[in-house]
């Protein structure tokens, strides 16, 4: 693996893991007992994951910030470039090309980045989880769950929403360090207000699958099951989405 490469996999692991510190804590805030945000609502989380990805993207500037394997799967089906970076002194541009290695590439630096955020989040709150709580509410700060458990429903939203956020990626300027992190990050704020309900957004299977792990293995004090049986449709929906945004973005671009 070349220079540019190696540089993309850690931007990817940095910006990814800075995602889900951030997006996660404020999901601790809000869910875990005499935090000082506790009850903050859903509104916050909303905002909050926004500001996540906002901080994400610019962590993640030498692999165009996907943060998301469905944004690189998205990317991928466009066959649109993983990114276009400048090169030494200005001069020249570098281009991550849409290949199956590096697409498999950033799906790893995607998901160890995952895991640590959310293992970064449970040693931040660590007294908190302590707290005695319902263990679906401690589940919730690492992983989404479904307001009602409807299977099909439910990965039908999360196609639905990851759609959203990669056909704007996609049409907007193929990568969201390419639109600016500011416009990434008020589109996830949107879906998350507008079709987070039913499903919590995972619109990120990194998101959702290595925090999920995270939950399985941490020593987390009455933390009950990591709901396995409704693993699959937060990675299966998103990936999805993403494959129709990419190709709907090919024929429309």
């Amino acid at each position: 693996m070349d220079s540019i490469l190696v540089n993309a996999f850690w931007s990817e692991v940095l910006g990814t893991a800075t995602l889900l510190l951030l997006g996660g804590g404020v999901v601790a805030t809000v869910l875990l007992p005499k935090s000082k945000g506790f009850n903050g609502g859903w509104l916050l989380i909303n905002w909050g994951w926004g500001l996540a990805v906002f901080a994400g993207v610019f962590v993640a500037f030498k692999s165009g910030a996907h943060l998301n394997p469905a944004v690189t799967l998205g990317l991928f089906s466009a066959d649109l470039p993983f990114a276009t970076l400048t090169g030494p002194g200005g001069k020249a541009e570098i281009v991550i090309e849409p290949t199956v290695s590096n697409m498999f590439m950033y799906f790893g630096a995607q998901m160890i980045g995952a895991f640590i955020g959310a293992v970064l989040v449970f040693i931040a709150f660590k007294k908190h989880f302590d707290e005695d709580l319902d263990p679906s509410a401690k589940l919730g700060v690492f992983a989404t769950g479904p307001a009602i458990r409807s299977y099909g429903w439910n990965f039908i939203t999360e196609v639905i929403a990851t759609f959203v956020l990669v056909f704007f990626v996609v049409v907007s300027g193929s990568t969201p360090s390419g639109l600016g992190p500011l416009a990434v990050a008020l589109v996830v704020v949107g879906i998350g207000a507008s079709l987070g309900g039913p499903t919590g957004y995972a619109i990120n299977p990194a998101r959702d699958l290595g925090p999920r792990i995270a939950h399985a293995i941490l020593p987390i004090r009455g933390k009950g099951s990591s709901d396995w049986s409704y693993a699959w449709v937060p990675i299966a929906g998103p990936l999805v989405g993403a494959v129709l945004a990419g190709l709907l973005g090919r024929v429309y671009g």
